[in-house]
């Protein structure tokens, strides 16, 4: 079932014509989520690379999800395809960082030439991302660069990082992976409980649910249980 014939009714506020309302709010609060996120990782002791790159993270996906509900929901009518690239972009900036922050966290665990070696096909794994976006227009390849990012390289490196040494804050990364790939599943498998309630909505809570774990599980990495 193609999900993009399901959308909302639009509304008028003064006069303005509002597109997809609920999914354009759902989308607005995922990015308040990540501004808090950001805000709290900020205000916390937690510092390094790997919590910078998790700032970073949390701030840029605040920006993409706050603009793909502008643009690419509330007021599509009023641009053309082009200006979802921006949001689109800034969305695969954002999961590379989250990618980075996971290699990061774990370099101090392998051979510091293959450490530095992921990092630098994280910069070209986005760069051909994007280049194969930029050139289709298709948001498809967004959304396989997040599984790609999420499932393999954030997942596969705090894994391993969770066997090596039982770190509690991968620990909770790999919870909110797993939040977020439902949520994943459920944004390209139709779930309408109501005409104002739709599949993306419900998508878009479990992404500001995840993003939560995912501060949480920032706010813990390097932590080891207890010795009792």
């Amino acid at each position: 079932m193609d999900v993009t014939l399901i959308s909302q009714p639009d509304i008028e506020i003064f006069g303005i014509r509002i597109l997809e309302p609920v999914t354009s709010i759902t989308d607005i609060l995922v990015a308040a989520t990540c501004i808090y996120a950001y805000w709290r990782l900020r205000k916390s002791n937690v510092t390094g690379k790997t919590a910078l790159f998790m700032g970073w993270y949390f701030l840029t996906m605040g920006f993409a999800t706050f603009f793909g509900g502008m643009i690419g929901h509330a007021f599509l009518y009023a641009v053309n395809e082009h200006w979802k690239l921006l949001g689109w972009f800034v969305s695969m900036i954002s999961i590379a960082l989250i990618e980075r922050a996971a290699i990061q966290h774990a370099t101090r665990l392998v051979n510091p030439t293959l450490g530095k070696t992921f990092l630098i096909l994280n910069v070209v794994e986005l760069l051909t991302f994007m280049f194969i976006t930029a050139i289709t227009l298709h948001f498809r390849f967004v959304q396989i660069h997040v599984v790609y990012g999420l499932l393999v390289v954030v997942f596969s490196f705090q894994l391993f990082v969770y066997l090596k040494t039982k770190d509690i804050g991968s620990k909770i990364f790999l919870q909110a992976i797993a939040v977020m790939f439902v949520a994943g599943f459920i944004f390209n498998k139709p779930v309408v409980l109501h005409q104002w309630f739709n599949h993306r909505d419900f998508a878009h809570i479990l992404m500001a649910v995840g993003t939560i774990i995912f501060l949480k599980g920032t706010l813990r990495l390097g932590e080891l249980p207890s010795k009792e």
